[in-house]
């Protein structure tokens, strides 16, 4: 086994990780902005644009997911560690568009934010590590 060449593996799959994890919290934000909107009686379009923002979240979160589990496997290599789950995310309670849903939604989107950055730190370290 080239110990250099995995862990440079390891580093580049956790830079992807971190990238993917950067893009998740990004998408929530976006979200988190419109859901405040939505509450607050945005209409017809905020309520739109912000079920596309939380559709781009679950797609960045699912990336996400996937760089991390490559980035478990490229540790593993070098005998290290990384036992991160951000969980998933939003359900169709969402399709319900009134005041409770919105607050609802809101503390799924801040809940998801945590453990996006919960995650980012966690793999900061672990590259720190390297």
């Amino acid at each position: 086994m080239d110990y250099t060449r995995e862990r440079q593996e390891a580093i580049d799959a956790g830079e992807r990780a971190l990238l993917s994890l950067r893009e998740t919290r990004s998408q929530l934000a976006g979200a988190r902005s419109l859901g405040v909107w939505d509450i607050l009686g945005g209409g017809s379009f905020v309520s739109l644009f912000k079920h596309m923002k939380i559709d781009r979240a679950r797609q960045a979160i699912d990336r996400a997911r996937y760089d991390l589990q490559r980035f478990s496997r490229e540790l593993s290599d070098i005998r290290m560690d990384l036992d991160i789950d951000i969980g998933g995310f939003l359900t169709a309670f969402d399709l319900m568009d009134n005041f409770f849903a919105d607050i609802m939604v809101q503390s799924r989107i801040a809940d998801a934010t945590r453990r996006i950055d919960d995650a980012i730190y966690e793999v900061e370290d672990c590259l720190r590590r390297i």
